[in-house]
């Protein structure tokens, strides 16, 4: 069935292994979601079993006016329908049109304010808030691009102030000093850019979890940290276990609570060659490392949808994760261990047979896995 307790569950994103995870989380619990899918390098999550609808369009606005004409009315029985995002672009674009959108559909947002998402999407504002909260935070300057402030700290990197701006990845540099700063603002395309101080990282640690209530009841389902350190990338292989820090636990629930966000979240942190964890973002919707707080146990779409309905996530939704529990994503993590030399064939056949969770390969639904084994090229 596409609804849950008489409210259609759509889900709006670019075609990707997140959404994908979003649908499984879904249907894996009785809801067969209705799927908006912008195109993208393969198809992945409109060939998953789990979706009862999809459309394929060919860029949000296409997918938004769809959206609208098909589906703006329903709320008129009473019951409006979730709208489920899985990339910032998406979850940008109709934060700056909830005026328009709040009276029909149940999104994702800040307090219910139009631009609110966007706000804190800002890098500056939600490092000022992090610190403000008592998170460990890396000096940060906001500049004009092309503006070299006095007294910098090399080295630096920088970042698009928004995710929505400029080129994201391909503005990021690391800059030893004015020079290659310089040279940097060249390449950059945002007029905004944020400065940061670098630290060489030892790892990375990203936080699950969903919220409801204006941010009042939340949930952080897993911890996830990974398996080793790629320079510049992600690692697609990690442990995911449950976060028994109730400081930390606390601060970011305290956060949440702040911006007053309704949806599904990730909180980024870095970790330097010390260990001391250095907060790093908020990504304001699913994140593909999601799914696998499902098979743990807790499918974070699933209890977001609930909690938005009875106004609380219950005490009940928090599981705690199994020992030794691993996820990978499996051609990432096979194309980057024979490239870095790290493992064996035969290493990483054992690792991938032994795994919790894997992003792609899901023995009740196999299509997007041959999908993804077909198009291979496409996707390294």
């Amino acid at each position: 069935m596409d609804s849950y307790k008489n409210h259609l569950v759509i889900v709006f994103a670019i075609d990707h292994y997140n959404p994908l995870g979003v649908i499984r989380s879904l249907g894996q619990n009785g809801i067969n979601p209705i799927y908006i899918a912008i195109k993208h390098k393969v198809e992945l999550g409109t060939k998953s079993k789990y979706v009862s609808k999809v459309y394929k369009v060919a860029s949000v606005e296409e997918g938004y006016d769809l959206l609208i004409s098909k589906y703006g009315d329903v709320y008129k029985t009473g019951y409006k329908p979730f709208v489920l995002f899985s990339d910032d672009k998406t979850t940008g674009f109709f934060d700056l049109r909830r005026d328009q959108t709040r009276d029909k559909f149940i999104t994702y947002n800040a307090n219910d304010f139009q631009g609110g998402i966007m706000h804190w999407m800002d890098k500056k504002n939600i490092l000022d808030l992090a610190e403000k909260h008592g998170l460990n935070v890396l000096k940060a300057v906001v500049v004009d691009r092309g503006v070299v402030p006095d007294g910098l700290e090399y080295p630096v990197i920088t970042k698009d102030i928004n995710p929505n701006a400029g080129g994201w990845k391909s503005d990021v540099f690391i800059c030893n000093n004015e020079a290659e700063l310089i040279s940097a603002f060249t390449h950059i395309s945002s007029d905004k850019v944020l400065l940061q101080k670098f630290i060489e990282k030892k790892n990375e640690v990203a936080f699950e979890g969903c919220s409801v209530n204006k941010g009042k009841s939340s949930l952080i389902a897993i911890k996830s940290t990974y398996k080793y350190n790629i320079p510049g990338y992600y690692s697609p292989f990690m442990d995911c276990t449950t976060l028994n820090d109730d400081a930390l636990e606390s601060a970011l629930k305290s956060i949440i609570e702040e911006i007053g966000f309704e949806g599904i979240f990730e909180i980024e942190f870095i970790v330097d060659q010390e260990d001391i964890m250095y907060f790093s973002e908020i990504n304001f919707r699913n994140s593909t490392w999601s799914y696998a707080s499902t098979v743990a146990g807790m499918p974070l779409p699933y209890i977001y949808i609930n909690g938005m309905i009875d106004g609380v996530i219950s005490n009940e939704a928090k599981t705690i994760v199994p020992p030794n529990f691993t996820a990978m994503v499996e051609p990432v993590d096979y194309k980057k261990r024979q490239e870095l030399g790290i493992s064996s064939i035969g290493e990483w056949l054992a690792d991938f047979k032994n795994a919790n969770c894997t992003y792609y390969y899901v023995k009740e639904d196999l299509e997007p896995f041959f999908e993804m084994v077909n198009n291979w090229e496409k996707l390294s």
